[in-house]
């Protein structure tokens, strides 16, 4: 069965559950239909399986069509999303990555394009899930119904909230498109957002509320509420925001590490780098500040592939390239330095207090030695340059991305680890911004001060609990897992700080650029209703 539209919703049944792996055999997958599959408990198990890959593939490069449910077919779709912002730049000139630092981007660039397909194409799947799930069902709790709902309804959220941000009013769909359509029109962002809120509601009423009483990566009541609160400053809802982030802080289930913890608690570390350790992300290895995690464990069923996440190719540098350097797995293998920071914030005697864990050599790597037995610099320090740095051999390098092994030495695979999608530091920081739009600096204050005592940097007064102070806050906390782009745009700040920062394109962003255009081939398709383009391009 397929469903058929110009804007992508068609994402067929057989494609969300060929991420399935571990519910079906492989030689099955083609048989697969509506009729054979939303009948049982296990069926709709298996297409809810399909939503988290389907979500999981957010990033995905050039996966083949085994390895994920969906790929943009290009290196760079995460960093497109923090580029000409006010953190990063890019030294490795991917040519899918250059148009959006430089703002020459089209209507039918890459990622323009596949963001909206890979945001619809889940929806599609969400969509079919809620409709099949009212029909006659071999249920085998009386509670299965409701979990598979609030599954699909939290990922149709997920998939609406890349669309508001990065194009506003969309057509908001909520059931199956059987029909060739060519009329569709734009739902204003105020009703898209409501839309939102009340799946992420019901979500939050029918997940399962004990984060400890279910497989690593699955959602809870946590990871509904966590989403609801940022959706709620989305709507400019901010006592509604502060009040779901709140309730996330006080259910019990999770609180900041202050202790080192994990696999690597006996090598030299700090419990920030602790956090970002391979196999440190879930709840098994003690972590409970995870809300909830993306399962990216390499060359495991249900993990991630071989290009779906390469984060750690973007920060990472390129320090193979310096003559006395080979490629090692302690230095993270083989980066690509496709975003490298400012020196504004991750070279300034000021961004953090001496203290401040976050800036730490386990967590920023300032100081690089050679490592090439052969070279007669060997154990020598490599200096950091101007020249370096721009072209992203030798920089101050995030860490918390790391991941190598001896085979990434060879070739660009294998890159992946879980990723703390939601985590209680950024819930906090959430509080804040409610706090802070609510003009109450004292709660804005606390909140901040919880996660910078963590991090054992000096508290803040009321008075300093600015909007300004908090994305910086956010840069020390949430860098790169944060998408710059989203955060920069909920809080009207992304021309001002992009223009004050970003030394590169700074002083072309202008209002226009804070959306992207819709993908050109959906308003040349759409010939029976009027859609307009996003204003300026």
């Amino acid at each position: 069965m397929r469903h058929l539209s110009i804007l992508s919703l068609a994402a067929a049944l057989t494609l969300s559950i060929s991420g399935c792996s571990g519910f079906l055999d492989e030689d099955m997958k083609s048989s697969l239909t509506p009729g054979n599959t939303y009948t049982s408990t296990y069926g709709f198990e298996t297409a809810a399986t399909g939503l988290y890959s389907w979500a999981r593939a957010e990033f995905s490069t050039w996966n083949s069509e085994d390895d994920a449910a969906f790929t943009h077919s290009q290196a760079c779709p995460y960093e497109a999303l923090q580029v000409a912002t006010d953190i990063v730049f890019t030294a490795h000139k991917d040519g899918s990555l250059v148009p959006f630092e430089n703002l020459t981007y089209t209507a039918s660039s890459v990622y323009v394009e596949s963001y909206w397909n890979w945001a619809y194409g889940l929806i599609a799947n969400c969509n079919a899930l809620l409709t099949h799930s009212e029909d006659e069902v071999e249920w085998d709790n009386a509670s299965d119904k409701s979990l598979y709902q609030a599954t699909a309804r939290f990922f149709r959220a997920y998939a609406y909230r890349y669309l508001v941000y990065l194009y506003g009013d969309v057509p908001y769909v909520d059931k199956v498109e059987t029909e060739f359509r060519i009329d569709f029109t734009r739902t204003p962002k105020a009703e898209v957002l409501q839309k939102m809120i009340e799946d992420l509601q019901f979500a939050a009423e029918n997940l399962p509320e004990n984060p400890d009483s279910v497989e690593d990566g699955k959602l809870t009541k946590w990871a509904a509420l966590h989403l609801l609160s940022e959706v709620y400053l989305m709507a400019g809802m901010n006592q509604e925001a502060a009040d779901a982030a709140q309730e996330v802080i006080n259910s019990g289930y999770f609180h900041l590490m202050t202790e080192r913890f994990g696999n690597t608690v006996d090598q030299p570390g700090d419990v920030f780098s602790d956090l970002f350790k391979e196999y440190n992300q879930n709840r098994k290895s003690g972590n409970q500040e995870t809300v909830w995690a993306m399962q990216f464990e390499y060359n495991t069923t249900g993990g991630g592939g071989v290009y779906d996440d390469w984060t750690k190719r973007a920060w990472n540098a390129k320090y193979y390239n310096v003559d006395g350097f080979v490629l090692c797995d302690s230095l993270g293998g083989r980066g690509l330095a496709q975003i490298v920071p400012f020196p504004w914030w991750v070279d300034s005697e000021s961004f953090y207090d001496a203290t401040d864990i976050r800036n730490s050599d386990y967590n920023i790597k300032r100081n690089w030695y050679y490592n090439n037995p052969e070279s007669e610099k060997y154990g020598q320090k490599a200096e950091i340059t101007q020249e370096t740095w721009e072209i992203g051999n030798l920089l101050p390098t995030i860490t918390k991305f790391w991941y190598g092994k001896t085979a990434d030495n060879e070739a660009y695979e294998g890159n992946n680890k879980d990723r703390m999608k939601f985590r209680l530091a950024e819930t906090y920081l959430l509080l804040a911004e409610a706090n802070i739009n609510l003009g109450n600096t004292q709660a804005a204050a606390e909140a901040i001060n919880t996660v910078r005592r963590r991090a054992g940097a000096s508290d803040i007064t009321p008075a300093q609990a600015t909007i300004d102070f908090l994305l910086d806050e956010r840069i020390r906390e949430l860098v790169g897992e944060e998408l710059r782009r989203f955060t920069l745009v909920r809080t009207g700040k992304m021309v001002e700080r992009t223009k004050k920062y970003n030394t590169v394109m700074g002083s072309k962003m202008v209002d226009t650029y804070t959306l992207w255009p819709i993908p050109q081939s959906i308003i040349d398709s759409n010939t029976g209703a009027e859609f307009p383009q996003n204003p300026g391009y």
